[in-house]
């Protein structure tokens, strides 16, 4: 079993997180608040009621869960490489693009189980507008953290409701990690020609953003379905009767565009976040591996 690679993903997705959360705010709040018109309206709105802190609400916790999530994916999606490898007997040959693609899908199957409960807590802190620097006559917040939220979740709605949008999560991240990972693998080995020449890694940083990008193009509709069965009935009644209902009402009432609504905003924060993810994990798993000496970027062939 490859050990290490669970400890790059987990490291590598904390400062990715880093990197993304307050573009990760935005894009919440404009796919599931109509208050929101457009990227820019949702940025000045949010600085001038909460200040720079509104673009951070609810941070530590997926600081927390997605180095976990991120150390899942990377670890088994090396793993099932080497055993989809070894199920051929050519451990030591490179990787097929199908075989790729079916281990960065399970791999995104993998972490949905542990996603689930951060995620949710990190979409209704974000999506929480009130200030508690406002006025007794405003409306509070709701939650008042990351544990307040989390706690209030399970007393209201029962365990099952730290899972609620988990469907459309795990139908977002299968497909979208396995073009991630597929995308990463292509544009590595078309920089390098083909070769067995490891990349720079400006390289590496490069595939990483470009396979973000893709992974997102793949995962935005679930997104935005997502983050709505989440939010639903918080500051309301409820709106969704179940995923279904949920795909058909926002289809009926906003058009199908709505389901690519965030795309632009995701596409722009997927850039450096995956630049950023890439690249610690390489860095890392170069050192542990082999030391100093091994930093370098280890190169995915494909056949």
């Amino acid at each position: 079993m490859h050990i290490v690679d669970f400890v790059s993903g987990s490291v590598a997705g904390a400062c990715g997180v880093t990197v993304g959360f307050p573009l990760d705010t935005v894009k919440v709040r404009i796919q599931t608040q109509k208050q929101f018109t457009g990227v820019y309206q949702c940025v000045l709105e949010t600085i001038s009621k909460e200040g720079v802190h509104g673009f951070f609400k609810g941070m530590s916790f997926p600081l927390t869960t997605v180095s976990l999530t991120s150390s899942v994916v990377f670890g088994t999606y090396r793993n099932c490489l080497q055993c989809m490898k070894q199920a051929r007997g050519v451990e030591w040959s490179p990787s097929t693009k199908l075989e790729i693609f079916l281990a960065g899908m399970v791999g995104g199957v993998a972490q949905t189980s542990v996603m689930s409960p951060g995620d949710i807590v990190k979409v209704r802190l974000q999506c929480q507008t009130e200030s508690a620097r406002e006025g007794a006559n405003k409306l509070r917040p709701k939650y008042r953290g990351p544990v307040h939220c989390l706690l209030s979740i399970v007393k209201e709605e029962g365990l099952k409701g730290l899972y609620r949008g988990a469907l459309p999560l795990m139908l977002r991240d299968a497909p979208s990690y396995a073009t991630y990972f597929l995308t990463y693998a292509t544009v590595s080995e078309w920089m390098s020609g083909g070769s067995n020449e490891k990349l720079h890694w400006s390289g590496v940083m490069l595939a990483g953003g470009v396979a973000g990008m893709a992974g997102w193009f793949v995962g935005t509709p679930m997104d935005v379905i997502k983050a709505r069965l989440q939010m639903d009935g918080v500051r309301g009644p409820k709106r969704y009767r179940g995923f279904f209902h949920c795909v058909a009402e926002t289809a009926r009432a906003e058009g199908a565009a709505v389901f690519f609504k965030s795309l632009g905003i995701n596409c722009l924060r997927a850039f450096p976040v995956n630049m950023v993810v890439f690249f610690t994990y390489e860095v890392l798993t170069g050192f542990l591996r082999t030391g100093p000496e091994g930093v370098d970027s280890p190169h995915i062939r494909l056949e």
